[in-house]
């Protein structure tokens, strides 16, 4: 199969990349390359990339050209950075995904949205979110998010495209931009920085690597049945509770932690009921203790990845988020 990959020089879009040229697929990258797309993810990986937007047309029809499927990573993601300036998030999240679906609407393509799992908002236990639940997203990232699901249903509904969704986990493993939690806190943890914990720290999340969710878009690429929307969990934690894995295993001191002000609007528990994608025959492969093992790992090893990138134009967003809040 030949595919188009929108940002796939990102986090999970480069893992994802790597997956189908390792399964003997022919791979078309397209990624605007802002400050989290990063042409060293691909380093090694046999591909055709084009450098642009998803939002544009013409941009799209070339990359797109000879591809049977679009799987479309390309989004504005980290939720700090869309309370500070949601514009961006809707040109990219909503739009761009209009954009690829009216491609895969005239050429007969079959369009995976990789989407998440905060467009549910706050859950309260034991409840585990199902695909049918009403969606309440609670910042502008997630609300930008759940505008590109909806368009994908529209256009499945009223144009007939063939086109689904999944809803992933908090993913991480190598490669992961590192303004993100698990990153951020490894790598100041190996440098001595504080951690910043939002608020109390008792927010839950589910955890999922980055190859066991590239396996599950990769199956519902495949075997996902057009309009239906799918859910990816992980393994639930406290995020306290991974703040202390992430000191035990870094060796970093317990006295980098930093209780700051916690984020508006900050969900405390996501959860996902993953039967329906089990159904299919996914099954998860990662531990939450050897993903992290491994990860941690992979940072300390890759110091010539991340380095370089918490500098510049990081480092500006970092003093923009957390200066005042460490101060």
């Amino acid at each position: 199969m030949r595919v188009l990959v929108t940002g796939g020089a990102g986090f999970i879009g480069s893992h994802f990349v790597r997956r189908l040229v390792e399964g003997g697929n022919e791979v078309v990258v397209l990624d605007k390359l802002t400050y989290a797309g990063n042409r060293a993810n691909l380093e090694g990986v046999e591909h055709e990339f084009h450098e642009g937007d998803i939002a544009d047309p013409e941009t799209v029809a070339l990359a797109a050209r000879g591809c049977a499927a679009i799987v479309n990573f390309a989004a504005e993601t980290h939720v700090d950075r869309s309370i500070l300036g949601p514009a961006e998030f809707i040109l990219t999240d909503v739009l761009g995904t209009q954009v690829l679906l009216d491609h895969a609407r005239h050429h007969g393509l079959r369009l995976v949205q990789a989407a998440t799992d905060e467009v549910y908002g706050d859950v309260e236990a034991p409840h585990a979110s199902r695909e049918d639940d009403p969606i309440r997203p609670s910042s502008p990232y997630s609300a930008s998010k759940a505008g590109g699901d909806m368009q994908v249903l529209a256009y499945v509904r009223t144009y007939g495209v063939d086109a689904l969704v999944t809803r992933g986990a908090n993913t991480y493993g190598p490669r992961q931009y590192p303004e993100k939690f698990l990153p951020l806190f490894i790598t100041n943890a190996f440098d001595g920085l504080p951690l910043p914990v939002y608020g109390d720290g008792r927010q839950r999340r589910e955890w999922l690597h980055a190859e066991d969710h590239c396996a599950a878009i990769e199956l519902a690429l495949r075997e996902g049945r057009p309009g239906e929307i799918y859910n990816v969990g992980g393994q639930e934690r406290e995020n306290m509770d991974v703040v202390r894995t992430i000191l035990d295993h870094t060796g970093g001191r317990p006295d980098l932690v930093r209780h700051v002000d916690d984020r508006p609007g900050h969900d405390r528990r996501y959860s996902l009921d993953s039967s329906k994608l089990m159904g299919l025959g996914w099954q998860p492969r990662w531990s939450f203790d050897r993903g992290i093992s491994q990860t941690v790992e992979w940072y300390r090893e890759n110091r010539a990845w991340w380095e370089p990138i918490k500098s510049g134009e990081y480092r500006a967003y970092y003093e923009q988020q957390y200066g005042a809040r460490l101060a």
